[in-house]
Parts: C-alpha cells; structure tokens; sequence
C-alpha cells in the first residue's frame, strides 16, 4: 500500500496495511410494513473496488447503504464482511471491524472544530482507560502522538491545513463534506460507504472531492461503495455500477455496460446518447 502524496503511509507502519475488504450480500429483503424498501438483494464488492449504486429517488439505495452499516436490519437474506456474518451486528461494531461511511445529510458537530471532530472518530482505536487518560501516562502520551499524526496526514491529504482549528458550523457546505471525509477515513476503514458524497457541491468542490476519491483508491487501495446521482462523476470512477429500481437490482457491470442497458435507459438513464 502506497501513502498519500508518495510519504510512507502511518497506517502502514501501525500495521494496518492489511486493508482486506469483500462484502457479500446474498438475498437481502427489508420492509417497513407494507412498504418493500429491498426485496431479494444480491450484490459483491470486490478487494480495492470502487462501486458505485444508482438508480432513482425510492429505489433502495439509502436503505442498502443503511442495512451495510448496521443502522437497519434487513428481514430476510445475509451480508457477510471478509467471511464474517455482519447481517445484525450494530453499527458500533461493524465499525470496529473497518466499515465506516458517509452521510447524505452532514452529520458533524457544527459547534466543535474541524479538527475535534476528526478526533471523535479515533475514539475506536483508544487502548486506554479513564484512569490512566486522567493521569495523562507516557503510553497515553505515546497513543495520542499516533492519533495525531494520522489525522496530521489526513489533514495533509484533504487540504484543509487552514481550516483545522475553525468551528465546522462556519465553513462552506463543500468543505463540511471534506471534513466529514476526513472523519470517516480517521476510522480507518478497510470499506469506505460513501452516501452521496458530491450533493449540494459546485463543480470545483466536485473536481477536488473525485480527485480525493481516486487518490484514495488507488494509493491506498482503499475499497469503496459509492451512492450518486451525478452520473457523470459515476461515469467517469466507477470500477463496476450497480442499479437499483423500486427495491430490486436492474443490472450490474462496467460503466460501459450500463450506459446502453435498456432497462437502466428506461427506468433511469434516459437518452444513453445524452449520457
């Protein structure tokens, strides 16, 4: 695994660079009353994939995203994370296992500053108690220089040097959504679930955030399932896409491959030669 910006990687040389990321989805149903969200989901995301979900407004993309995480429980079907079954863990552990996500709506404390709010998300890598936090011990001193460092290097990597000490509730929403990048990758995740991503973002924050996307992808290796409207953006970085329609996946395949399914041209797409 390569670092950010050609540096040796601090994930590295804390030993995490075994960066293991295969989710199966076999069968998965979920239902809020008579409502069918899912219905019979199957659905692969290779080692160092970058996979992209689409489809309209209703058609289950939140909701599998959300069955992923541990935020729902699918009724039927299962989902297995490098050959462990996850399908009802809660979200407090799958995180502790490496999924981490994005949201579509911002979920930051917009009264603590940028870099409080990456801090947050390291808490899952404390070995330390209270007691010796109190005390403020050399090897709590020893894990909060790590701690720093690596959110030193996320802040490296997501160009926000300047913004470190400002309040998030202050900064555009196009660096809110930098920001809450930045947290999820201080989870250090081995699969990054990205929920709309580039939404409410003009077009230079969209540039930077797909330059962030492919550098993460590529040098770290980092796999990723991604949900997006601009089909553009989808287009142009997805590895593999797969469609979903009132619940049910369409297709799947190359971006090549969607453009000119008939189905997808159909419930979604529109005109492929506009695409």
């Amino acid at each position: 695994m390569k670092a950010f910006r050609g540096k040796p990687s601090i994930y590295e040389k804390s030993g995490t660079a075994l960066r293991k990321a295969e989710l199966e989805i076999r069968g998965i149903a979920l239902r809020f009353g008579g409502v069918i969200a899912l219905s019979n989901i199957d659905l692969s995301v290779r080692n160092g994939e970058l996979l992209a979900v689409i489809g309209p407004n209703g058609a289950g993309k939140t909701s599998l995203l959300n069955c992923i995480t541990g935020f729902y429980r699918p009724q039927e079907g299962k989902i297995t994370f490098n050959g462990e079954d996850i399908t009802y863990l809660p979200a407090h552990e799958l995180v502790g296992i490496g999924i981490g996500r994005t949201f579509q709506n911002i979920e930051l404390f917009p009264g603590m500053t940028v870099l409080s709010n990456l801090f947050l998300a390291r808490h899952t890598h404390c070995s330390y108690g209270l007691g010796p936090a109190s005390l403020f011990l050399p090897s709590v001193r020893q894990e909060e220089i790590r701690h720093r460092r690596i959110l030193e290097e996320i802040i490296d990597f997501l160009e926000i040097q300047s913004l470190r000490n400002k309040p998030v509730g202050s900064l555009p929403y196009g660096m809110m959504k930098r920001v809450e990048l930045g947290r999820a990758l201080a989870l250090e995740p081995t699969l990054l679930v990205l929920d709309e991503p580039f939404a409410g973002m003009n077009l230079e924050e969209k540039e930077d955030m797909v330059r962030f996307l492919l550098e993460l992808n590529r040098a770290w290796g980092q796999t990723m399932i991604l949900v997006e409207h601009d089909m553009s953006i989808v287009m142009s970085i997805a590895k593999r896409i797969a469609v979903l329609n009132f619940g049910e996946k369409l297709t799947e395949g190359t971006p090549e491959e969607i453009i000119r399914h008939p189905e997808v041209i159909k419930a979604y797409l529109g005109d492929a030669d506009t695409i």
